[in-house]
């Protein structure tokens, strides 16, 4: 066992020591030791639930022979972050979450690990952990939040609460509905309700092998998903007998399958971001280029909020993501010979899978779409691409030509947007918030919510070198690269330029002659650093481009 370097000889009498001042035993000292990576923590909502969940995976290794021990992983709320500087610490938490669980697996000598994540970051913080360290390893979330309800019986969700906001500063809803969403959106524990980040890292966890069937969908507050924790804790024991590690599962046709499964369900454009950086740390290139590749060919089955009106619980009723899978298994969509973490094959996992509700899985000979939810975009503005969730866009914004609006920051374009300084038609260009010039890639979910909000999102679009949550639904396109900061195109967008964005086609274009560009790109200087201390200005010296996953270097 790779615990025995801190268990076993006479060099290793002080270490048992320590080992002895913890309570263990020395029958202790004989089972496997693994790791229990919990993200418990009372600040967020989809993580005020996980001390449960660990108990259960304690259990579960202690009903197998083994020794949990459980140790702390970081988690930021996006939610709560959203709107003020607290965004530019969310994306980057994912590599302290990465990084910490490497030091402290390392420095422990773990056997194997349950990683016990829930929300956006943490989640594929801990995979890319799990893919560096290469250890016995299964993933076991806390679970997604049940649907809210209103006081008129409307079923409703957070992305529906920051578009109240904006319908409020359109002044087509008063305080008390934006009270009655405030007070109604997210009424459980859970990861939010809708086909966020969150649980588009959650389902892709078992789309790529690393988590039991029903990772993504079991709700937080259902027993299943204390059973659901026991089983991970028991089936790590497996794998640490049997040798099964992390990339034993997350090969090149895992992440296939991941890319695939993510099309279907119209997941996160975070994805984008996430897939690539778990890849790297598994040895495997994931070219942004893929995406289009692998989308041209799969349907788009689910439109869970903010793509439309159902929920992970209803997913979940359906068959989850097993069902899903399963659909696309009938058009040899998927690489079904491979491990995952239930010991057996893709194939074995979804063999009896069932579509239960076709209204929330579309089949596949009835799908939304023939292609998938996400698009990769390129052009002269975008040379190196960006992204855009294409089965949360209005028909009539697929193709669009408009005048730039352009911010230098957020809260520049927020302000302009309550103000009503947009108008129909126009592209609001939101630049210096990438990797680099944020620092931190903020979310952009508080414009594209109230462009919403206040009627503009079938009739103005969104472009920027940030991100945007996976609540944000519209025309909104982002990830741009080369981002601004690098001296990318959006650097050169003046106010009123010309952008041109065709969805279908995959392009956009800045509707500017190189030559005008090539005297702006002359006369360019990058403006000063946001930040210059501390954690943010390491991580911006470090970044690379979001198309490569926003990776450290």
């Amino acid at each position: 066992m790779q615990s025995d370097q801190i268990k076993q000889g006479v060099e290793r009498a002080p270490n048992r020591s320590l080992l002895y001042a913890l309570g263990m035993t020395e029958e202790d000292m004989a089972r496997p030791l693994i790791g229990v990576v919990s993200s418990y923590n009372e600040i967020v909502p989809g993580h005020m639930n996980l001390d449960k969940i660990t108990e259960a995976v304690k259990a579960g290794i202690l009903e197998s022979g083994g020794y949990p021990v459980v140790f702390p992983a970081i988690a930021v709320c996006d939610g709560i972050a959203m709107g003020h500087i607290g965004m530019k610490y969310s994306l980057v938490s994912r590599d302290l979450i990465c990084d910490s669980t490497e030091a402290m697996a390392l420095a422990h000598q773990f056997d194997g690990l349950v990683m016990v994540p829930n929300c956006d970051k943490n989640v594929p913080g801990l995979l890319m952990a799990a893919a560096r360290l290469n250890i016995p390893t299964v993933m076991v979330s806390g679970g997604p939040m049940l649907a809210g309800t209103l006081k008129d019986g409307r079923r409703t969700c957070l992305s529906h609460m920051f578009e109240a906001v904006g319908a409020y500063k359109a002044g087509t809803m008063d305080e008390n509905g934006v009270r009655d969403y405030e007070e109604n959106a997210c009424p459980t524990c859970g990861s939010c309700s809708g086909m966020y980040t969150a649980n588009s890292m959650n389902c892709l966890c078992e789309a790529i092998g690393m988590a039991l069937p029903g990772n993504g969908t079991i709700p937080g507050v259902y027993s299943a998903r204390l059973r659901l924790a026991k089983k991970a804790g028991m089936q790590v024991m497996e794998m640490v007998r049997r040798n099964i590690r992390p990339r034993d599962i997350m090969t090149a046709d895992a992440f296939h399958n991941a890319e695939t499964v993510d099309m279907a369900l119209g997941c996160s454009t975070n994805t984008m971001l996430h897939l690539p950086a778990i890849a790297h740390e598994a040895g495997v290139e994931l070219n942004l280029d893929m995406a289009n590749e692998i989308s041209s060919h799969t349907p788009n089955l689910c439109h869970l909020a903010p793509a439309g009106d159902t929920f992970m619980e209803d997913l979940d009723h359906a068959g989850g993501v097993s069902a899903v899978m399963h659909e696309l298994d009938k058009l040899g969509l998927l690489r079904t010979d491979l491990m995952t973490v239930t010991g057996k094959t893709v194939a074995e996992n979804i063999a009896h899978a069932e579509n239960l509700d076709p209204d929330i899985i579309r089949p596949v000979d009835s799908p939304y779409s023939s292609t998938g939810g996400i698009a990769v975009l390129k052009g002269n503005l975008a040379p190196d691409g960006c992204v855009v969730k294409q089965s949360a866009v209005a028909s009539e914004m697929m193709v669009h030509e408009g005048p730039a609006r352009v911010f230098d920051s957020e809260d520049d374009a927020i302000a302009a947007i309550y103000e009503r300084r947009i108008q129909p038609g126009d592209v609001v260009v939101i630049r210096y918030e990438g990797p680099k010039g944020g620092p931190g890639m903020r979310e952009m979910l508080n414009p594209t919510s109230a462009i919403v909000g206040m009627g503009l999102g079938s009739s103005v679009a969104l472009i920027t070198d940030g991100r945007f949550s996976g609540a944000t639904r519209g025309a909104s396109i982002g990830h741009v690269s080369p981002e601004a900061a690098s001296g990318g195109p959006i650097a050169l967008v003046e106010e009123g330029d010309l952008i041109h964005i065709d969805i279908p086609a995959h392009t956009i274009q800045l509707m500017v002659d190189e030559e005008t560009l090539q005297k702006r790109r002359e006369a360019w200087v990058c403006p000063p650093p946001k930040i210059t201390t501390g954690y943010l200005a390491r991580y911006a010296r470090l970044v690379s481009s979001a198309d490569k996953g926003a990776i450290l270097l």
